[in-house]
């Protein structure tokens, strides 16, 4: 499940409670309530992880910076621009 996309296999039923008027509305409008939770789980489970990865990796980015900015890139004296 630490893919960025996450395989969409079998299903499994879940309880969740919902506000009766929004509810109510979402059936009127014939809202799909499954592909709709999970279209918003999805992004909400990506949003994580990618925060998940930030914190897990800050500090390697941060010394990846700080050995960039001391002595340049590899590539610099081949730049053209």
């Amino acid at each position: 499940m630490r893919n960025a996309q996450i395989q969409k296999t079998t299903k499994k039923a879940a309880n969740l409670s919902l506000s009766t008027e929004l509810l109510a509305e979402a059936k009127r409008l014939n809202i799909n309530l499954s592909a709709t939770m999970e279209k918003a789980l999805e992004q909400e489970v990506s949003k994580k992880l990618k925060e998940e990865w930030v914190k897990n990796n800050t500090e390697a980015v941060d010394a990846c910076n700080k050995l960039t900015e001391e002595f340049g890139l590899f590539s610099d004296s081949y730049r053209k621009f």
